[in-house]
């Protein structure tokens, strides 16, 4: 069985609808939807907002729903210049941009596990996956819905995410991530976390994150909106080709 989660109940909409022979569990204020997707077994979540709320949604998902793989699927803000707004990025490395233990370990360094970052699994296939969707994007994404965000012609790009406890929103912010972690190119709340768990059960890890905002002072995009009418849409693609 493959665990999915997101932030925001949105994100994983378009999921919903398709999700078939659908079970419900509710647990620790979280409802976890059991079903079959492109005849995948999987189960739903969305584990709200932060680190932390992530990192008990998915020690509850391993522990009771016995997945054998973990996939986040989200919104971020980019914070590579290169990056525009429905961009699909596909984690390489998680870093906790927030995380600062010094001067017991290094910056960046997570306490006991000291790896200043984690790995996710073999992306290889959520690639190829993620470029098999834009060869359909008019299947999934409205023309208007695309216009309306300004998607012009999106791509895919494997790399690095930071994670922390904060909502990014000033150029002066993006500045001093890009010097504390010059190879990340977008930030978010959640995918560190997710990742760090993983590792310390053992269970395969991906993230997939679609660009909403720039995270600077302009971000001021409805974020309920993308999140229910491009990147729940962009996750169903997605996984649809994953799952082939």
């Amino acid at each position: 069985m493959v665990g999915i989660i997101s932030a925001m109940q949105e994100e994983i909409q378009a999921l919903l609808h398709e999700l078939q022979n659908v079970s419900k569990t509710v647990k620790g204020m979280r409802t976890y939807y059991s079903g079959t997707l492109f005849d995948k077994k999987i189960v739903l979540v969305f584990s709200r907002w932060g680190k932390v709320a992530s990192a008990a949604t998915t020690t509850q998902l391993i522990n009771d729903f016995k997945v054998k793989e973990i996939i986040f699927t989200g919104v971020a803000g980019a914070i590579h210049p290169k990056l525009n707004i429905g961009d699909i990025v596909i984690g390489k490395n998680l870093y906790q941009h927030d995380l600062n233990a010094f001067p017991f370990y290094e910056k960046f360094e997570i306490p006991i596990l000291r790896k200043k970052f984690l790995e996710t699994n073999d992306s290889a296939k959520l690639l190829e996956a993620s470029n098999l969707f834009l060869l359909t994007y008019p299947q999934f994404i409205a023309m208007e819905d695309a216009q309306l965000f300004d998607i012009l012609t999106p791509k895919v790009v494997h790399g690095d995410i930071a994670s922390g406890d904060q909502f990014i929103s000033s150029l002066k912010k993006i500045k001093k991530l890009n010097k504390k972690l010059p190879t990340a190119v977008c930030v978010e709340m959640e995918g560190a976390a997710v990742a760090q768990v993983c590792f310390e059960y053992e269970i395969p890890f991906s993230i997939i994150r679609v660009i909403s905002d720039k995270a600077n002072d302009n971000a001021t995009i409805d974020f309920p909106k993308f999140a229910n009418s491009i990147a729940s849409k962009y996750a169903l693609g997605i996984l649809k080709n994953y799952f082939a």
